[in-house]
């Protein structure tokens, strides 16, 4: 499906999941190279950017999170872009939200005769915009997520934070590695000739550099936050751990004199002391009481408990 938008003199072609007779016609009457008809219909293993004659091809791979089984993950979707003086064609297999909400924009400036574009570059520098927008406001809302753990790890929720973590770390992953071939597709726009969109257009992407690296620095600042945060759930966890362990240390330590003094009177003999004598259960459970005491009172004493 093709859906079409103008801006006086200039047109915007979104193409959803085109077909293979869509695509032929978007060859035919723009005078596309076979390849970017392939290019169109395949999924393109990197970000790239092709210059041609009269044209720009774009692959662009967008991280996008989304929630997914009632957890949230980041998707890599894949942008198409053909940008020519006159028009910019985009391709997408789903809608993808920055390009549905500037189309809604782009409608309202066309109808109200507004903001009028000079070149397709433009429109391409306005899309990116509005790209980035959202991948800012995912990675602050990464951060809310990750300020949200940090109030809940020294709430003694450490065994929890551990996964919710682990998958703030594989998001931030993700995005990361999604996005790292934007700077190089930013930078190649140095190497196009100015005759495309003119002088002024190196000016709109050293801005769209810009807003790249202000997405670049987030990234960085929450893995930075994440680790910090790793490292003190870790730490808390070994602790709580640790005590732990000294506890059942010190019950074993308990137990086992007080469980071989009471088998000592289970030995077949004669004269087993205590054993046979008036009240010798109650003698013998308040010496194990008695002793079980005041071990703990002098492991409490040394600061062991």
């Amino acid at each position: 499906m093709i859906k079409t938008y103008t801006n006086k003199n200039l047109t915007w072609l979104d193409a959803e999941s085109p077909s293979t007779d869509e695509v032929s016609m978007l060859i035919k009457k723009y005078h596309l190279h076979p390849l970017v008809g392939e290019e169109l219909l395949s999924p393109t293993r990197n970000s790239k950017v092709d210059v041609y004659k009269d044209y720009l091809f774009l692959a662009i791979h967008v991280p996008i999170r989304i929630k997914s089984n009632g957890k949230y993950v980041v998707v890599k979707k894949e942008i198409d872009f053909i940008i020519g003086n006159k028009f910019i064609i985009t391709s997408r297999e789903e809608v993808i939200e920055p390009l549905h909400s500037f189309a809604k924009v782009f409608e309202t400036n066309s109808i109200l005769d507004k903001n009028s574009i000079e070149h397709a570059g433009i429109i391409f520098y306005y899309m990116m915009k509005k790209v980035y927008s959202y991948m800012s406001e995912d990675l602050e809302n990464i951060k809310d997520s990750l300020n949200d753990a940090e109030d809940k790890i020294f709430l003694g929720n450490e065994r929890k934070m551990v996964e919710v973590l682990s998958e703030l770390s594989r998001e931030l992953i993700d995005f990361k590695q999604t996005s790292r071939l934007h700077s190089d597709v930013l930078e190649s726009f140095r190497d196009i000739p100015k005759e495309f969109f003119g002088n002024d257009f190196e000016i709109l992407m050293d801005s769209l550099r810009a807003e790249y690296e202000s997405v670049h620095a987030l990234v960085i600042n929450n893995r930075d936050l994440l680790n910090d945060l790793r490292d003190t759930n870790d730490s808390l966890l070994s602790t709580k751990q640790n005590e732990n362990m000294k506890l059942f240390s010190i019950l074993a330590f308990v137990t086992f004199p007080l469980n071989l003094f009471l088998t000592l009177f289970l030995i077949p003999s004669d004269h087993t002391p205590i054993i046979g004598s008036a009240y010798d259960w109650e003698i013998l459970a308040s010496i194990v009481v008695v002793a079980a005491i005041s071990m703990f009172c002098f492991f409490k004493k040394k600061g062991w408990l």
